[in-house]
Formats: C-alpha cells, sequence, structure tokens
C-alpha cells in the first residue's frame, strides 16, 4: 500500500511555513493553493474528468465536491454547484484583476481553491470554479478511468 501524499494524518501535520508548504507542493499547486493564482482555462486535469468520486484540497486532503454536484459550465475549469459540507469552503470578497469576484478557500488549510459564482443549476443557483491543480480525487471503487460518469449535467 502506498503512503498517503496528503499531509493529514498525525504522522505528517499541515505545513506551518511558506517553506514547507513550497516544499509539500508542487510549483503550479504553490501557485494556486498559497499566492491565489490561477490555471489557464481548459488545461487542468479535472476541467474535463468523468470519474466517479470524491475531490479532496491537494493542500490538506480535506473532502471538498463530490462528483455527483460536478457539471459541465462551459468555462473550462471544474464546476460544482455545492460542497460536500458548507462548513468545508470559506468565501472572502476578492477585488484583484479590477473585478470583484468571491474567492473560495479551503476551510481546513486556507488554500486557494477558485470563485464561486450565483449563475449555477439548480438546486443551489451557485457555481463553484475550482483550479485543477487544487483539487486531488479519489476515485469512487469501480468507476472507470476517465469515462465514468460524473454529474447528471456532465
Amino acid at each position: 500500500m502506498s503512503e498517503d501524499p496528503r499531509p493529514d494524518t498525525p504522522e505528517r501535520p499541515l505545513p506551518n511555513t511558506e517553506e514547507e508548504w513550497r516544499a509539500f507542493l508542487d510549483e503550479e499547486a504553490y501557485e494556486i493553493l498559497r499566492r491565489k493564482g490561477t490555471e489557464r482555462a481548459f488545461t487542468g486535469r479535472y476541467w474535463n474528468e468523468k470519474r466517479r468520486g470524491l475531490y479532496r484540497c491537494r493542500g490538506c486532503g480535506a473532502p471538498l465536491f463530490r462528483s455527483d454536484t460536478k457539471y459541465d459550465s462551459g468555462s473550462g475549469w471544474p464546476s460544482f454547484w455545492a460542497p460536500v459540507d458548507p462548513a468545508v469552503v470559506e468565501t472572502e470578497v476578492d477585488t484583484s484583476h479590477f473585478m470583484v469576484r468571491t474567492e473560495v478557500h479551503c476551510a481546513r488549510c486556507g488554500g486557494h481553491l477558485g470563485h464561486v459564482f450565483p449563475d449555477g443549476p439548480e438546486p443551489t443557483g451557485l457555481r463553484y470554479c475550482v483550479n485543477s491543480a487544487a483539487l486531488e480525487l479519489e476515485p469512487e471503487d469501480g468507476a472507470e478511468d476517465g469515462d465514468g460518469e460524473a454529474g447528471a449535467d456532465d
């Protein structure tokens, strides 16, 4: 059995310094999770992912989104209409790039995930637009490699 790469076990607590985060995360994940960067649309590993499973925070392993809430928003980023629990994400106003948006980040480690917009499907009307590099998919048992069904709208 392979060692769990997430730092959310007692043997490997969350990094405390930016230096520790930089050593733990790859360059792209560090830029997004810790420096609030973004990947280019249609380039992330999960924007068109169809497998069923649980999407976890790449920084700390916290469960964030389930594939049954993932849908094709046409934005080029993985989009979800709800987190697994409202308490797993936090939001704040983002006024960068001459816009006013709502940033969404992991409640456990503070990692930047992306943004949430009020133009998603029912039942929430929300679109959590998330960077693939901020996520780690834990496929369900039996989910085919990239060919399974994700959400009903995918």
